[in-house]
């Protein structure tokens, strides 16, 4: 597990209870022996719904302007725990040739936070009936900060203690992608540039860490009734270990997802997801902690919608699978 608080939390000696938590949070780590210097990119478990986030080469490949909309309850009952909402929308224009879209994230974790909007253009070409590959680009800006000036600490001189900084810094990331009615497979680094710059602390550097990902999935046939659809993220942050999550869904009827996951050595969860007609998909997923957690928050929720605006005309006549 890469650690999602900041380096300043852990210079903190704190007095009240909560904050004794995240002591007690990063010392677990630690003992798992997962630490790194480096920031972890917001969380997602149902990642596989939201591939915008982190890969601009997925616009338009939907076939219809599609948005979906998410919010995250991270480590539930452990106050200060990180709590994340997402919104993207996308559609294919130039009759598929391109995809452009837009996503945007806000993020909060203790006393810091990140807010970022980013536009998503990209080019594609047809490899057969069936499967295409495109290659994208997106930028926009990272809106990064902290504020510690109302904590409690034994320490008045701490270095950090009542002080504040927020920046607004431009950036952009890069993706391919590769996909077809029942597969895919993309990279991508949705945040090139890194915060290198002695004028700027360490803790917004660490807020804007340069983050690498691989996706891949398929759809299998396992019955007129089933389809099983088994998906993978990984993760890579330079300094920091290799991470993944792994997501194998149940489709029913064309209609109901219901799946399970895993994030390596973190936490293990379910999920499911209702399609409504063919535009409208509405989900849910819950994961717990496998880790040194799992005493100190009871886990933690993720609410997921979309709705797909189809033409009329369109040929789009089943739900989509990516």
């Amino acid at each position: 597990m890469i650690n999602r608080l900041t380096k300043a939390t852990s210079k903190f000696n704190i007095k009240s209870d909560t904050m004794k938590k995240q002591l007690f949070l990063l010392v677990a780590i630690m003992c798992l022996g997962f630490t790194s210097s480096a920031q972890q990119d917001e969380q997602m478990s149902v990642y596989m719904h939201n591939p915008l986030y982190y890969n601009p080469a997925y616009a338009g490949s939907r076939d219809a302007l599609s948005s979906v909309a998410m919010t995250r309850f991270q480590w539930v009952s452990f106050e200060g725990a990180p709590s994340t909402q997402w919104f993207s929308i996308h559609a294919p224009i130039l009759q598929k040739s391109m995809g452009i879209g837009s996503h945007m994230v806000n993020d909060r974790i203790g006393n810091r936070n990140r807010t970022a909007v980013y536009l998503d253009v990209n080019g594609s070409v047809a490899l057969n009936k069936t499967s295409r590959i495109a290659a994208g680009i997106s930028g926009g800006i990272d809106m990064l900060g902290y504020d510690f000036s109302d904590v409690q600490v034994n320490d008045a001189n701490d270095p950090y203690y009542g002080s504040s900084n927020q920046i607004t810094k431009p950036n952009f990331g890069a993706g391919i992608y590769y996909y077809s009615d029942n597969h895919f497979v993309g990279i991508s680094v949705p945040r090139v540039m890194e915060i290198n710059n002695s004028a700027f602390d360490t803790i917004v550097q660490t807020l804007n860490t340069r983050h690498f990902f691989i996706s891949g999935g398929g759809v299998f046939d396992l019955n007129s009734v089933l389809k099983l659809k088994p998906t993978a993220l990984l993760k890579f942050t330079p300094g920091a270990p290799l991470t993944a999550d792994l997501n194998a869904s149940l489709l029913m009827y064309e209609t109901l997802w219901a799946g399970v996951m895993y994030r390596f050595h973190e936490s293990m969860g379910v999920n499911v997801v209702y399609n409504i007609k063919q535009s409208f998909s509405v989900g849910y997923a819950y994961d717990f902690p496998i880790n040194g957690l799992r005493t100190y928050q009871s886990g933690s929720h993720e609410l997921f919608l979309r709705y797909d605006f189809i033409p009329k005309k369109s040929n789009f006549t089943s739900p989509r699978y990516f």
